[in-house]
């Protein structure tokens, strides 16, 4: 591989000479075959020599200006007059693509506009508006895409002022298909009535909303609902340990022993097992509770299954979702309900192994994205990096 293209990563360039210290020079020509960017013709009369000072990407600390020097021409099939074009250098720029890329890529890891833009040399503006023209290369290749097959639905926060957002996240390929701002069915109407193949969608997952759900009902009509696990088992816990404050309000306040009774059996090692062991025989009234619990949580744990399997077990869940509504308990008749309205949405986690923690991990990342940024206050601007990011 010839020296300039190790040096200058670019290919058909020729390095005259290196000059500078503390800033580098170079003088560089192209030495690749030149076209007329109108016609495309090679039949081309010189008309004299210009020279472009481009900043290019940094060796080290050290910032890279080069000296490109080109040819005018004129074209004989089409008789155009142009400057000569360079591969990697836009017309009109100031600074090669592989330096505005390093920049960009230097926000992105983190480095705010004030400080890159003093270590680069240049404007916060121009820092804003190559990240802003990155984004937009980055959101136009994903323009035209359909509407995923599987979709996590899910809200989060935005801003105090705008309140919270949805994301629609494409659950087959872990990425984020789009944010829009609200989370009624009122402010999501326009953009979904818009949205192009939501006929193909076959599975939404969601967590416990209503509103979600008549969103999916009357926008997606081909798809299956499916609760998200993780929301379905928290509910159970929470009611559990609802019911158990009120029955033992000492041992509830208890965090080491709360702390156990939330775990999972499988996951506590032998002297914790004992020790909540000890606990429930000295409580038998929440010993049931408990050992229900952990039942129908290991009922819905089940995943994958066929629909001969999944059949086998609505009986069970049905059976326990009576028991629960039966059981004289506030906080029991309240779960029992809220399980019953969803008994069907809850029977399709044992069909399928999608959930919505993909979303939750891109809501942990769009957050992290809003930290750098200090917040925003456009939302355009947050659904741009958003999109191009997640």
């Amino acid at each position: 591989m010839p020296l300039a293209d190790r040096v200058l990563h670019m290919r058909g360039y020729r390095i005259e000479n290196i000059r500078g210290r503390h800033r580098v020079v170079f003088d560089v020509h192209y030495d690749g075959a030149v076209s007329c960017p109108h016609c495309a013709g090679r039949a081309l009369r010189s008309k004299g020599w210009f020279r472009r000072v481009l900043r290019h990407e940094s060796l080290g600390l050290r910032p890279v200006t080069w000296h490109l020097h080109g040819r005018k021409f004129h074209c004989l099939s089409c008789g155009r007059y142009f400057r000569q074009r360079f591969p990697g250098v836009l017309p009109g720029k100031h600074a090669t693509e592989a330096f505005r890329k390093e920049v960009v890529t230097n926000h992105m890891d983190g480095i705010c506009q004030s400080r890159l833009a003093k270590r680069a040399e240049i404007g916060s503006a121009t820092v804003e508006r190559w990240y802003h023209e990155f984004l937009g290369l980055k959101v136009a290749e994903r323009q035209n895409n359909p509407c995923p097959q599987e979709l996590g639905i899910d809200e989060h926060f935005f801003t105090r002022r705008d309140g919270y957002a949805t994301t629609f996240c494409d659950l087959g390929n872990h990425r984020v298909y789009d944010v829009v701002l609200g989370r009624s069915e009122a402010a999501l109407e326009g953009y979904l009535n818009a949205l192009k193949g939501k006929e193909k969608v076959r599975l939404v997952c969601i967590d416990l909303s209503s509103t979600y759900r008549a969103i999916v009902r009357k926008h997606f009509p081909n798809a299956k609902i499916v609760a998200d696990r993780f929301h379905v088992i928290r509910l159970i816990g929470h009611h559990t340990d609802r019911l158990w404050r009120e029955l033992d309000p000492v041992g509830s306040k208890r965090r080491g022993l709360a702390s156990l009774v939330r775990r999972r059996r499988d996951r506590l090692r032998d002297d914790q097992a004992f020790r909540l062991e000890c606990y429930l025989r000295e409580h038998p009234d929440f010993q049931a509770i408990y050992q229900f619990k952990n039942e129908l949580c290991d009922l819905l744990r089940e995943k994958t299954l066929t629909a001969k399997q999944a059949r086998k077990r609505i009986p069970e869940l049905l059976a326990r979702i009576d028991q629960l509504k039966e059981s004289g308990f506030e906080a029991m008749n309240t779960l029992g309900q809220t399980l019953d309205d969803w008994q069907e949405e809850i029977a399709c986690m044992w069909r399928f192994s999608k959930n919505n923690a993909i979303t939750e991990g891109k809501h942990n990342k769009m957050e992290m994205i809003s930290r750098r940024a200090y917040g925003f206050k456009n939302f355009e601007n947050y659904r741009l990096r958003v999109r191009a990011l997640c």
